[in-house]
């Protein structure tokens, strides 16, 4: 399979047999890396949700080429829109989070801080940690097949989140994972929709005050089994869940 690269400007307006297309500096330097030469064979995409099989025409010391031969039109994503609202786990375990997310077919992850965080970022360096995960994102979409890449949503406090929050409509679930709830999983997936947002908590778990806050903006509360997961495994056991649904 040629190795895939992810376009950061339209290829749209790019016709496939016309004239060559430079690759941006990041996909420029996997090509080298690879040392692919010109007449290997590369896979372009740029989160449309297209394909284009392409070649590499030229080759140079800052500059790689390549010549578009054919678009496709690529269908690999869930059946219906998933959000991570995951309060960010601590000691770098958010890399691996939006790693296995966009693995499993994430639409948008929204990192969150609540009082129990341990992980707390702001300004410049919330910037650079959500222009980091967005990398994060790409690669996984090269190495998964995937044509559009996951939304990484700038880091807000659980309670701006929930301010911002539009009105919840009958085709949006808004689920809660929560050790002490009720019901299981299976029983909010009982009612279809066409967009699930799932709200994690940190290490600690949510505080109940924010486990109410949630509650009234529409969150219902479920509970994943017997055994408590880490702040970053349980968001990916519900998405691997609705993705293995939607096959």
């Amino acid at each position: 399979m040629p190795p895939r690269f992810f376009v950061d400007s339209p290829l749209n307006s790019q016709e496939p047999g016309g004239a060559d297309l430079p690759l941006p500096a990041s996909a420029a330097r996997h090509v080298q890396v690879l040392r692919l030469q010109p007449g290997s064979p590369v896979t372009l995409f740029d989160g449309s949700g297209h394909e284009w099989q392409a070649e590499v025409s030229a080759m140079g010391r800052s500059e790689v080429r390549v010549h578009l031969q054919a678009r496709q039109l690529v269908q690999r994503e869930l059946t219906h829109e998933v959000t991570l609202a995951v309060v960010m786990p601590a000691n770098d375990r958010m890399d691996g989070l939006v790693e296995k997310a966009t693995e499993l077919g994430v639409a948008c992850i929204q990192p969150l801080m609540s009082e129990r965080s341990v992980l707390r970022l702001n300004g410049e360096r919330a910037d650079k940690k959500v222009a980091h995960w967005s990398g994060v994102a790409i690669a996984a979409c090269e190495q998964s097949g995937r044509t559009k890449v996951p939304k990484i949503a700038p880091i807000k406090t659980l309670a701006a989140w929930m301010a911002e929050l539009p009105v919840q409509t009958s085709e949006q679930r808004r689920w809660l994972l929560s050790p002490t709830a009720a019901q299981s999983l299976k029983a909010l997936n009982e009612v279809a929709a066409k967009s699930t947002s799932v709200l994690s908590g940190p290490e600690g778990g949510l505080s109940p005050a924010e486990e109410q806050l949630a509650r009234s903006n529409g969150f219902l509360a479920a509970q994943l089994g017997p055994r408590i997961l880490r702040a970053d495994t349980a968001p990916l056991a519900v998405l691997g869940w609705l993705a293995l649904q939607s096959l």
